[in-house]
C-alpha cells in the first residue's frame, strides 16, 4: 500500500490539478493523506469534490507550520510505502511506478525534478543541476539537496525521524540525514515532479537564500545536534 502525504494550507488554485495528477497513479488500495492547516480559501471545498474515498482529508488543525502540518499527515498514513507531496505542484506520469521499483532496495529515494512557474512555464529543466545536487551526508549537510516533493520512502524510516525536533529549519533535511546514517538513499536522476516556484511558496528552495551566513552556521550545528540526539535514542532503544 502506498500513501501520499500532503500538507495543505490555502492551496486552491493549483491543489486539484496535483490530486489529479497523483490520484491518476494510485491503485484502489493506496491512499492520498491531505492534513490541512485550517485554510481560509476554498483549498477543502475544492479536495472533497474529487469525491474519492482514496483522499483521507483531516480538517481545522492549527500547526501554522508546513512541517508540522505534514507531521500529522505522516502520522495518519497507513501504507507501506510513502511519498511526499507538495499542493501546488504537478506529478509526471510514471512516477510513481519508477520510485516505488527503487524502493524495492533502497530506505529513502530522492527524484529530480523540473522547475515551473506560476503559469506552469519551465524556469529550469533540472533542480539537481540548478541546485548542485549530490548524495551523502556531508554534501547535504553542507548545502542541502533533500527536496521533500520529490521524496519516498519506506515506512520503517519513519521510526526514527518522528517525532520531528521543535523548531528545526525543514523536514526534507531532516529526513534525509536521518535516513543516511540509519538507512540506505538513493538519489535518481529521473525528473519526475514538475515543482512549481510562485510568490506564495513556503520555502524558498532553488533561490537565493537570504538568511545570513551566521544563521546558517547556527541552524546547521543544531541540526547536528539533534541528529546525534535522535540516533543516539535510537540505539538505545534497539539495545533494551
Amino acid at each position: 500500500m502506498i500513501s501520499v502525504c500532503i500538507p495543505s494550507f490555502n492551496g486552491s488554485k493549483y491543489i486539484k490539478l496535483q490530486l489529479i495528477s497523483i490520484l491518476t497513479q494510485l491503485s484502489k488500495n493506496d491512499e492520498v493523506v491531505i492534513s490541512d492547516d485550517s485554510s481560509t480559501d476554498d483549498t477543502i471545498e475544492i479536495i472533497k469534490s474529487i469525491n474519492d474515498n482514496r483522499v483521507k482529508l483531516f480538517e481545522n488543525n492549527k500547526f501554522r507550520s508546513p512541517i508540522y502540518n505534514l507531521e500529522n499527515a505522516l502520522k495518519h498514513s497507513k501504507g507501506d510505502y510513502i511519498f511526499l507531496s507538495d499542493q501546488d505542484d504537478v506529478w509526471i506520469n510514471n512516477k510513481v511506478e519508477i520510485m516505488y521499483n527503487y524502493l524495492q532496495t533502497n530506505d529513502l529515494v530522492i527524484s529530480d525534478c523540473i522547475l515551473i512557474d506560476a503559469d506552469s512555464k519551465i524556469i529550469a529543466p533540472s533542480f539537481y543541476k540548478l541546485n548542485n545536487s549530490k548524495k551523502g551526508f556531508l554534501n547535504n549537510f553542507i548545502h542541502n539537496g533533500y527536496l521533500g516533493c520529490c521524496m519516498a520512502f519506506n515506512r520503517q524510516i519513519l521510526n526514527y525521524n518522528l517525532p520531528f525536533p521543535r523548531k528545526i529549519a525543514m523536514h526534507d533535511i531532516w529526513i534525509g540525514l536521518n535516513t543516511e546514517i540509519h538507512g540506505k538513499v538513493l538519489f535518481i536522476d529521473d525528473k519526475l515532479v514538475m515543482y512549481r516556484r510562485h510568490s506564495s511558496n513556503y520555502s524558498p528552495t532553488a533561490e537565493k537564500s537570504k538568511f545570513s551566513l551566521l544563521y546558517k552556521i547556527k541552524y546547521r550545528l543544531k541540526f547536528l545536534i539533534l541528529i546525534g540526539l535522535r540516533y543516539m535514542s535510537t540505539n538505545f532503544n534497539k539495545s533494551r
